[in-house]
């Protein structure tokens, strides 16, 4: 075969034992990598001019836009889409898909590039030139005599020749202080934008808009002359900004080849849009351009850290350092909390480890402290339990005990607050006026799942709901998203099933948190029919049902308890809070009452005016005339009180509003905790790679770190396994390098985060029936995963962790001295 092929083969090859090294020999000489893979790319990429109608619609589109609602200029750029063609005449379309950062020494400009025959003459001559003047001076002190002796325009000549070299010398020093200052500017890092043409040609020094993902040709172009450029002085647009293209490169490996234009249809490295790109982008020489759809990647970033500088004065390195990272790395996110905490998202340990690295020899350049990853989780209710923690069915004692519970928690709350036997709890405002009942209740597994996989259906569909309650103009939702509403909805019918679940998908009041979250919101209160969360669908019929005085305060609640739980202030997730109750007093008694507690504030308030008008009352009846007197004063001052009155009735924003914000939100806390509370971990699907002496090993690592196994399968023609599990994020660190040390680097992991998943152990469990008690004892003291996870997260947070610190405290004895 060697020889049909025309191959030559070294002997030591044909000599050696192994199989695979021969078989490595042949292939490299028979199709070496780097040919294989261009011919591949070239048989089987297609061409730009194959792109279809519907992708380039789809690139248009951003979000729920619908391409027949963009502007008539816009839609034109479809044939150019189409056509790719390279004229002067088409408009220059390119697609920023990511920036990546490169050393400056790599840059084409700041290589050292060989020297042409006139520079070589020229160094040459210069140093003839030195030469010269160094035999000049070396001259002149040892012949005294030649020097008084001399011709006077000799030493004339000598002079001006001394003079030059001076001057020569000085330049070259200047030179020298150049060059020494020039590596500070070039060792900062470069930025260089890898693109895609679709249109027309790129030119190196063109000008061009930058559109950001949140550009609205519709609403530009109104604002801009008609056939205006990006040279042309133009107004401030948000979104939008004109650059010059400073640089293009051909992308050749790690090699970067400087160009001065790029037709359609390639892809190139523009440099100098560090300024003006984060992340991705969309560069034209039309306003009319829509952004382009920007990727998604797999890597869900899940794993956070919080930085700080380990001297503070670093602080401002630090925050450009953390700005370049997140330029450079596109699964890396970067954000400043509220307690003003930089935090770090990455995808995982590994790249955890490598943006930190970055960050320190790189982009900052400081020494830096990082904190303990940062571990997400979620909250949760379930159904209750029919077997304790002994497998046992939970029988009348049981129940007895947690009905006894539920009293004494219940005790510890204020007056106005009540929980029936069916977890319906019931929260009165703190001035009495509204009364809500509110009951929580687990979703299905599949409608959870549903709902944080349709994030983007829901947020289009509340930010149409939002359009039309307020008079605004509706969104545009193209055909293909409102088949996708239209299957969400009915998938959410197929899985709510059931008594307790008839008719939910039609009184949804929202989601949450955010508003697209994977908890819902159910209106059951009598005789409150407001518009449906579905009126993109029915949006040709007639509105039914109006929005009740308040109806904010009541979203705004939810919002807030989904966001933040009661276990370890961690955002919901698969809950249902159906709203049964919501009594308000009419206006008139919250006029009323208002009236009351205003003339309380200011009778409390003066007290010198109040006696003094009494002392005016018993003493002195006034005459008619002073009737006539005050009587402007006492209509003005009910004039005040209606004026205020008004005001606490019609605006939603006000004081009432803020209590039943608050009112919502804890009757939602009470609801949850009166349900049996669960923890949700983020979960790694771990796929590793092993021989068969070594599975043992890996399985005593994954059980050891609380994973599981799901599948296991021998790769045909191979020794090698393949095991696929699931791992909790949190157990995740260090996971990789102890197995590895187990299996002496025999088995390689693998992980990628998956799922949420519920732990089954109950954070605040403790025994109550008879056989718990034998079976745990009266404390209960055995490990319990969820409750060290959520004691660790509220630790973090500075929340109250009930734990003893000191248990059995004695004093110690000195074995050394008799004492």
């Amino acid at each position: 075969m060697v020889h049909s092929l025309g191959l030559t083969i070294a002997a030591r090859d044909f000599r050696h034992t192994d199989p695979k090294v021969l078989l490595s020999a042949i292939c490299s000489q028979w199709l070496p990598v780097s040919h294989a893979v261009l011919t591949m790319v070239c048989t089987k990429l297609p061409s730009p001019l194959d792109i279809s109608a519907e992708r380039v619609e789809k690139l248009m589109c951003v979000g729920a836009r619908r391409f027949d609602s963009l502007p008539d200029q816009t839609q034109d750029l479809k044939r150019a889409f189409m056509e790719c063609k390279s004229d002067d005449s088409a408009p220059v379309i390119v697609f920023v898909s990511k920036m990546f950062a490169v050393d400056s020494k790599t840059l084409p400009q700041n290589k050292q590039r060989p020297l042409t025959q006139e520079e070589i003459a020229q160094r040459r001559e210069l140093a003839r030139q030195r030469h010269a003047e160094k035999l000049v001076t070396s001259q002149g002190p040892g012949n005294p005599e030649q020097a008084v002796t001399g011709n006077t325009s000799e030493a004339a000549a000598s002079t001006g020749e001394n003079r030059k070299g001076a001057d020569l010398l000085s330049k070259q020093m200047e030179t020298m202080t150049l060059k020494a200052s020039t590596p500070e500017k070039e060792d900062k890092e470069h930025f260089v934008a890898f693109a895609r043409v679709y249109s027309g040609v790129v030119r190196r020094g063109q000008r061009m808009f930058v559109l950001g993902p949140k550009y609205d040709p519709a609403v530009v172009l109104n604002k801009l002359p008609v056939g205006c450029s990006a040279a042309d002085d133009l107004p401030s647009i948000p979104h939008m900004a004109c650059c010059t293209l400073e640089d293009l490169y051909l992308l050749m490996g790690r090699e970067l080849e400087q160009l001065q234009e790029v037709p359609s249809g390639n892809v190139l490295g523009i440099g100098g849009l560090e300024e003006f790109v984060l992340k991705s982008a969309t560069l034209s020489t039309s306003p009319a351009c829509p952004p382009f759809t920007p990727l998604n990647f797999e890597a869900t970033p899940i794993v956070r850290v919080a930085i700080e500088p380990k001297h503070p004065s670093d602080m401002p390195k630090l925050v450009r350092g953390m700005k370049l990272l997140n330029q450079a790395d596109p699964c890396a996110e970067v954000l400043i909390q509220e307690t003003g905490e930089h935090v770090l998202v990455t995808a995982g340990e590994v790249h955890l480890q490598r943006c930190l690295d970055d960050l320190r020899e790189r982009f900052a350049k400081i020494e830096i402290s990082a904190s303990e990853p940062i571990i997400p989780f979620r909250e949760t209710i379930i159904r209750p339990p029919k077997m304790d923690m002994v497998n046992e069915d939970m029988g009348k004692q049981h129940k007895v005990a947690v009905i006894h519970q539920v009293k004494e928690e219940q005790s510890k709350y204020c007056e106005g607050f009540q929980v029936d036997s069916d977890g319906l709890v019931t929260l009165t405002t703190s001035n009495k006026l509204a009364t809500l009942g509110i009951r929580a209740m687990p979703l299905p597994e599949e409608v959870t799942w549903l709902l944080e996989d349709s994030s983007d259906l829901i947020r289009t569909m509340e930010q149409f709901n939002l359009n039309v309650k307020e008079g605004r103009e509706a969104l545009e939702i193209n055909q293909k998203t409102l088949e996708a509403i239209q299957d969400l909805k009915q998938k959410l019918e197929t899985h709510l099933q059931g008594r307790k679940w008839r008719g939910a998908v039609n009184h949804i009041w929202t989601f949450g948190p955010r508003r697209y979250g994977p908890n819902i919101l159910l209106n059951r209160v009598e005789g409150y029919q407001r518009p449906s969360v579905w009126q993109c669908l029915d949006k040709h019929t007639a509105e039914v049902g109006v929005y009740r005085d308040f109806d904010n305060s009541i979203v705004s609640g939810f919002q807030l308890a989904t966001l933040s739980g009661p276990v370890c202030e961690e955002p919901l997730m698969g809950v249902c809070f159906i709203v049964e109750k919501w009594d308000m007093k009419t206006p008139q008694h919250l006029a009323q009452t208002h009236h009351q507690d205003s003339v309380e504030e200011e009778t409390t308030g003066d007290l010198q005016e109040q006696a003094e008008a009494e002392a005016s009352n018993n003493y002195e009846r006034p005459p008619q005339g002073a009737h006539a007197q005050v009587s402007p004063h006492s209509n003005s001052t009910a004039a005040h009180y209606k004026r205020k009155n008004d005001m606490a009735i019609a605006d939603c924003y006000g004081p009432f509003s803020g209590q039943l914000i608050a009112a919502m939100k804890d009757a939602c806390r009470h609801a949850f905790q009166a349900q049996p509370q669960r923890l949700l971990a983020a979960m790694y699907t771990c796929e590793i790679m092993a021989t068969a002496e070594v599975l043992g090993r890996v399985y005593g690592v994954l059980s050891r770190r609380e994973g599981r196994v799901l599948q296991e399968e021998m790769k045909e023609g191979t020794g090698m396994f393949i095991i696929k599990a699931v791992l909790p994020v949190a157990e995740s660190f260090g996971f990789a390098d102890e197995i590895r040390k187990r299996t002496s680097g025999l088995a390689s992991p693998q992980l990628v985060f998956s799922h949420w998943e519920v732990i089954s152990s109950d954070p605040f469990w403790v025994p109550t029936t008879e056989e718990e008690y034998l079976h745990f004892g009266e404390k209960a003291d055995s490990e319990n995963q969820t409750r060290k996870y959520m004691n660790a997260v509220r630790k973090r947070k500075g929340l109250y962790v009930e734990e003893k610190i000191v248990e059995h405290a004695e004093k110690q004895r000195t074995l050394g001295k008799n004492k």
